[in-house]
């Protein structure tokens, strides 16, 4: 267990590959992002969801949600996208909004209890979006024990963490990108599982650095609720 120093071109180099490597055998590690940092597990490994939820503390009632790599993405990891969360997404992604969808049923994986939906984010760091770009779609919760602070730093996940991580990546303090915004709320959550429905409407159901009204700007407060 080591932290390393993207900011330091050969602390980059090593924390990169040996991140990459972590994620590969089932390990966990902690990646900065646009709001707080993440402890991040291959989405496709359920041993390696296991070890996530473990370190936080929590159990499978509470999945994690997924980061992607890219817009794309989205149609492989979720069964339908409503027009809507196209907008949405093309309006803040990268960046701090997490969409909650019906995940493909055909996907080989286990979140926890997720009642066939899946969590997804793309956010705006070059690091996270790097490794990404290797290894796939990850698994990523907020770096911290269930119930205390979030991290800013990676010095602050492992104060909390420990040796349940195998690599922390340190990128310097995030959250900086949401003036007016306190980015240790995380992004801001919205359920899209009910547009699909006549009478349907988007749930916010987590308020984070994405305002509420400017999601409602995008969708209508007609379609929210």
């Amino acid at each position: 267990m080591a932290i390393y120093d993207t900011s330091v071109e050969s602390e980059l180099l090593t924390g990169m590959r040996l991140a990459r490597q972590a994620i590969g055998k089932g390990d966990v590690v902690v990646i900065p992002t646009d709001t707080v940092y993440g402890i991040a597990a291959d989405a496709f490994q359920p041993d390696a969801i296991t070890r996530l939820l473990d370190a936080k503390g929590r159990g499978r009632s509470a999945p994690p949600p997924v980061l992607v790599p890219g817009i794309p993405t989205l149609d492989a990891l979720a069964e339908s996208v409503p027009d809507e969360v196209r907008a949405l997404v093309e309006a803040f992604w990268p960046g701090g909004l997490t969409v909650i969808l019906p995940a493909r049923a055909s996907l080989a994986w286990d979140l926890g209890d997720t009642r066939g939906t899946v969590a997804l984010r793309m956010p705006a760091n070059d690091i996270a979006l790097e490794l990404m770009a290797e290894t796939g779609p990850l698994a990523v919760s907020s770096a911290n024990r269930t119930g205390k602070p979030a991290a800013m730093t990676a010095f602050d996940a492992e104060a909390a963490l420990g040796d349940r991580v195998a690599v922390y990546l340190e990128a310097g303090r995030v959250g900086t990108d949401y003036p007016g915004a306190d980015p240790s709320t995380g992004s801001t959550i919205v359920d899209a599982t009910s547009l699909h429905l006549p009478d349907g409407k988007l749930r916010i159901v987590r308020h984070g650095v994405i305002s509420d009204e400017a999601v409602i700007a995008i969708v209508g407060a007609e379609r929210c609720e």
